[in-house]
C-alpha cells in the first residue's frame, strides 16, 4: 500500500499543455478512480504516476518520497494495459513469472507467487497453455496475474477491460473488485471511459476535463452532489437531463438538470407536455424518450417494469419535487 500526493502537477508536449495543475491526493489502501471525456489527461496522469513520462513541474511523492525523477522500476508500481501486452511465445506460467526472474527473485519464491496468483484469479488450469489459446478475459487475468506476482505498493489500470465484450467486462470488472479486497486494500489507481466501471468499483471518483480536476469524490458523491454542470452531465446513465431557457428560468437558474428516474408520468400542475419520440423496454426499465418543445435532446423518462409508449403519444411528465438540480451561467449549482 502506498499513499500518493500530486501537488501542482503539469505535463506539457511541447507548446501542448496536456496536465494542467493537479492536487490529488490518493490515500493507502483506495482504489481510485480516474474518468473524463476522451482527451483529458487520465491516462496521462497515470503514465506519470507510473513514471513512464516525465513530469514538467510540481511534486509528486510515494509515501513522502518524492519520486519525480525515480524510474519506474523503483516506485513499487505493477501497471495493467488495456492491450494485456502478454509475450505470445511464453505459456501463461513464463508470462507471470518473467519479471520476477529479471528480479532474480528464487525459482522457489517465483513458483509461490505465480501458483498464489493464479489461484485467486482462478486461471491456474491455464499455466501450460500460450496466451493464443485463452479468451479475451483470460488473458487479462494473466495479465492482472503478473502485477499481483511482483507485490507492488500500487496497481496502475490503464483501461483494462476496454477489449472484452460486455459479459466478460462484468465478470472481470468483479474479478478486480475482488482482488481489492483479497490483496488487503492494495493501493489501485484505475483509469476508465466507462463510468459503470468506475461507480461500481471506486471508493473515490476523481473526474478529469481538460487536463484539471473537476470534482473528486465518491461514486454517491458525484452523483448525487455534482459541483459542476459537466460533473452533473458525466457521472449518471443515461445522462442527466438538461433544460435552459423559460422552463429553468422559472426554477431561478440558468439551466436545470433532472435524472430520468426522478420524472414522473403525471398530468398535474407545472407538468411539461409533450409527444413521445420513442420507448425502450429494458425488461425490469423502460425508457420513454419526450420532446416537450424546448429544444434540445428529448426528455428521457425512466420507469420501472416493461412500459411500452406508441410514437407521437400526447404525453404529461413532471419532474419529483426536489430532484431538480439548478446551475448558474458558469455551470456551478444554484444555492438555495
Amino acid at each position: 500500500m502506498a499513499h500518493i500526493e500530486l501537488k501542482n502537477i503539469k505535463k506539457s508536449f511541447g507548446l501542448v499543455d496536456v496536465i494542467k495543475g493537479v492536487d490529488l491526493e490518493i490515500f493507502s489502501g483506495e482504489f481510485m478512480v480516474f474518468v473524463g471525456p476522451s482527451g483529458c489527461g487520465k491516462s496521462t496522469l497515470l503514465r506519470l504516476m507510473a513514471g513512464l513520462e516525465d513530469i514538467t513541474s510540481g511534486e509528486m511523492t510515494f509515501d513522502g518520497t518524492l519520486v519525480n525523477a525515480l524510474a519506474p522500476s523503483k516506485r513499487g508500481i505493477a501497471m495493467v494495459f488495456q492491450s494485456y501486452a502478454l509475450y505470445p511465445h511464453m505459456t501463461v506460467y513464463e508470462n507471470m513469472a518473467f519479471g520476477l526472474e529479471l528480479a532474480k527473485s528464487s525459482k522457489e519464491t517465483i513458483k509461490e507467487r505465480v501458483e498464489k496468483a493464479a489461484e485467486l484469479l482462478q486461471i491456474t488450469p491455464y499455466l501450460s497453455r500460450l496466451p493464443k489459446q485463452l479468451s479475451g478475459g483470460q488473458r487479462q487475468r494473466v495479465a492482472i496475474g503478473r502485477a499481483i506476482v511482483r507485490d507492488p505498493k500500487v496497481f496502475l489500470f490503464d483501461e483494462p477491460l476496454s477489449n472484452l465484450d460486455a459479459a466478460l467486462r462484468v465478470a472481470t470488472r468483479l474479478e478486480i473488485a475482488k482482488l481489492h479486497h483479497a490483496m488487503n486494500s492494495a493501493t489501485m489507481v484505475y483509469v476508465t471511459h466507462d463510468q459503470v466501471e468506475a461507480m461500481t468499483l471506486a471508493d473515490r471518483i476523481c473526474v478529469l476535463r481538460d487536463g484539471l480536476v473537476e470534482q473528486v469524490g465518491t461514486p454517491l458523491e458525484l452523483y448525487e452532489n455534482p459541483q459542476s454542470l459537466f460533473v452533473a452531465g458525466f457521472i449518471g446513465s443515461p445522462k442527466m437531463n438538461f433544460l435552459n431557457g423559460e422552463i429553468a428560468s422559472k426554477f431561478g437558474a440558468n439551466t436545470i438538470g433532472v435524472r430520468s428516474e426522478h420524472i414522473e408520468i403525471a398530468d398535474r400542475d407545472g407538468a411539461w407536455k409533450g409527444k413521445v419520440v420513442h420507448s425502450e423496454s429494458l425488461g425490469s426499465d423502460s425508457y420513454v424518450y419526450v420532446d416537450i418543445g424546448a429544444g434540445g435532446d428529448p426528455i428521457i423518462v425512466r420507469q420501472e417494469g416493461t412500459h411500452m409508449h406508441q410514437p407521437d403519444a400526447d404525453i404529461s411528465i413532471a419532474p419529483i419535487p426536489g430532484k431538480v438540480y439548478r446551475f448558474d451561467k458558469a455551470g456551478k449549482p444554484v444555492k438555495n
